[in-house]
């Protein structure tokens, strides 16, 4: 606890969500009292009255901006339009209007997948421009890497202290485990599970498994944007990660293990990969305000299962 958090009033867009819930409680062991979560289901953030009202009700000082539509490939794949439009217009709206209604502070969320599909490993935040992301993740990765070029001109035009963090791949207890949307490791969770439940001799994972995936818990990238939101004040974006990676056949290989599923695991080669590589230098967030990632992946990956297995028979006996 500190005393910059006490009295502040803070507005978390996604505040509901599998981030914002992280972000949320750890707001408020930081002794954040006055945290205000405008749900979608009574404000449409994508719209500029749903805005406006949640400015007005919430009167932020600061305005941490996790709102997002966000899915794997597959739901990228299909949704491409969707996913630019609504992330683009989620937050260039948001930050406009935040910055008329005289909102101190602007922490805007952005993406791994804003970065140049062949960027050198580790991903440092000076590569950001040098290449297109990769083909499936580009329309979400543009729609939010717009955010750090919104709130780098906001800086330098009016003053306006906007950050822009750029969390790596995410996963915990909490996680989105639906097989249409979900991201990688919560959909490998639950189909190892399905399949040793239902006794199945083999499951399928799409690609060929040599690209490779750096994955931060839950609790550490609300750590990090915490810390960031309260200390960080440059234009410059920061990596928040763990600088570690795995390929996805290790990654599946582990889960595996871990769930009991002893079957076969089939690769379906004719879907994406996506990038082939995605590790994050974290550099920047030790030194510019202290983060480093507490949670190894076997650990978060131990506990993830645990819930998700808790989840699952409290589920089944309702």
């Amino acid at each position: 606890m500190t005393q910059f958090w006490p009295g502040r009033r803070v507005m978390v867009t996604g505040g509901g969500g599998f981030l914002g819930r992280a972000v949320v409680r750890r707001l408020n062991t930081s002794g954040a009292d006055k945290v205000f979560v405008p749900r979608s289901n009574e404000y449409d953030l994508r719209t500029q009255a749903g805005i406006d009202r949640a400015l007005a009700d919430g009167r932020p000082q600061m305005v941490i901006h996790l709102a997002a539509v966000v899915g794997g490939i597959g739901a990228m794949r299909a949704n491409p339009g969707r996913f630019f439009y609504e992330n683009a217009i989620l937050g260039i709206q948001l930050m406009e209007q935040a910055r008329l209604a005289g909102v101190e502070k602007f922490v805007a969320i952005g993406t791994v997948c804003s970065y140049p599909k062949f960027t050198p490993v580790p991903f440092r935040e000076d590569d950001l421009w040098n290449g297109y992301p990769e083909e499936t993740n580009a329309p979400y990765g543009l729609a939010k890497k717009m955010l750090l070029v919104q709130g780098q001109a906001y800086r330098e035009q009016y003053g306006f202290n906007a950050i822009h963090l750029i969390p790596v791949n995410l996963y915990g207890p909490g996680d989105n485990f639906d097989p249409a949307t979900s991201h990688v490791i919560p959909a490998l969770i639950k189909k190892c599970i399905d399949a040793r439940e239902a006794g199945d001799s083999a499951i399928e994972v799409w690609g060929t498994g040599t690209a490779s995936r750096e994955f931060i818990y839950v609790d550490d990238a609300a750590d990090g944007i915490v810390l960031a939101s309260e200390h960080y004040d440059r234009p410059e974006p920061v990596n928040l990660g763990i600088g570690e990676e795995i390929s996805i056949r290790d990654l599946v290989e582990l889960i595996a293990r871990l769930t009991g599923y002893g079957g076969e695991i089939r690769w379906d080669t004719s879907k994406p990969d996506g990038q082939p590589r995605r590790m994050l230098s974290t550099d920047r967030a030790r030194d510019a305000f202290g983060f480093v990632a507490k949670i190894r992946l076997l650990d978060g990956l131990s506990e993830t299962i645990r819930w998700y297995e808790s989840a699952s028979v409290a589920s089944a006996q309702r």
